[in-house]
């Protein structure tokens, strides 16, 4: 990889990279093929697991289970059940029972927020509540912050070749914290809700703040995703998959900027343009191959 000068980054900018290598992620299966040949594939274990905040029972997730302390973590801090100026005192995780328990020092007021939960667009039991938008009419992102092409092609190159989960047996979402050209922390998860809470508890749980930093996901960029990334306080979201509308009505209302079906040298930003800064030469940039559709035409 390198940064926007030509210069060689090394290959272990990530401070969490997904671990493709570890056994209880995966599990080989025998069956057939379309040719009806006998074969045996990879594919992902998710496993149940139940959240409680202070001895209350929250949610049971469907999971990987790679690193339960974040996921628990992050997902109160994305439902406004636990703050940032909150102390955890304590993370309890019991493998064999399925559970983590979140201690914090002082009582919070969860259960009122658990009568506002309402279903969201995301898949596996992702969860948002109702007072998590009260945020959206004082968020403040950081107008200073720029995403340079060059860092935009840098990072989805990379991220798209880093050995995964998702290359290894797919059925997985990955989401990636990135600062400049370089990622930092690559989680992925059966859900991509998940994988991003991961994130969420990492950058709480280590003192990381989002205000100059960019987040990527493989995902669609739906209005959970960016009421997400709001509340880790990042200006910009990627993706190279597509847009919901009001995704996009609510990146416009904080100034969120949004890119998405970042595909070789094509992307789309429908909020934020303004940080943009197009410093890539585009002959330089590889374009990724169009498939075909049934008909056998290309498809966009």
């Amino acid at each position: 990889m390198t940064d926007s000068s030509g210069d060689k980054i090394a290959d272990d900018t990530f401070m969490v990279r997904p671990d493709p290598t570890n056994p209880k992620l995966t599990e080989r299966v025998s069956g057939v093929d379309q040719n009806g040949n006998p074969i045996e594939t990879s594919v992902t274990v998710e496993r149940p697991l139940t959240l409680f905040l202070n001895g209350r029972e929250i949610v049971t997730m469907m999971t990987i289970c790679d690193y339960p302390d974040y996921l628990a973590v992050g997902y109160l801090l994305n439902q406004n059940m636990i703050h940032p100026d909150d102390e955890v005192t304590g993370i309890d995780y019991d493998e064999e029972i399925e559970t983590v328990v979140v201690r914090t020092a002082t009582e919070t007021d969860f259960e009122e927020k658990l009568k506002k939960k309402t279903l969201t667009s995301g898949c596996a039991q992702g969860t948002v509540f109702g007072d998590v938008m009260e945020k959206f009419e004082t968020v403040k992102l950081n107008q200073e912050a720029v995403l340079k092409t060059s860092w935009l092609y840098a990072l989805t190159k990379t991220i798209n070749t880093t050995p995964s989960l998702y290359l290894e047996a797919g059925a997985i979402h990955g989401c990636v914290l990135c600062d400049a050209d370089k990622p930092l922390l690559y989680m992925e998860d059966v859900g991509r809700h998940n994988a991003v809470d991961k994130i969420a508890g990492y950058m709480y749980l280590n003192g990381i703040t989002g205000e100059d930093k960019m987040f990527y996901t493989t995902g669609r960029l739906t209005s959970e995703m960016v009421i997400k990334t709001v509340q880790m306080g990042i200006p910009i979201l990627c993706s190279r998959s597509g847009f919901t509308a009001w995704g996009v009505e609510l990146a416009r209302q904080v100034g969120l900027t949004l890119v998405g079906r970042a595909r070789g040298k094509r992307f789309i930003a429908l909020s934020g343009e303004n940080r943009i800064i197009y410093d890539m030469d585009m002959s330089k940039v590889a374009d990724e191959p169009k498939h075909m559709n049934r008909k056998g035409a290309a498809a966009e």
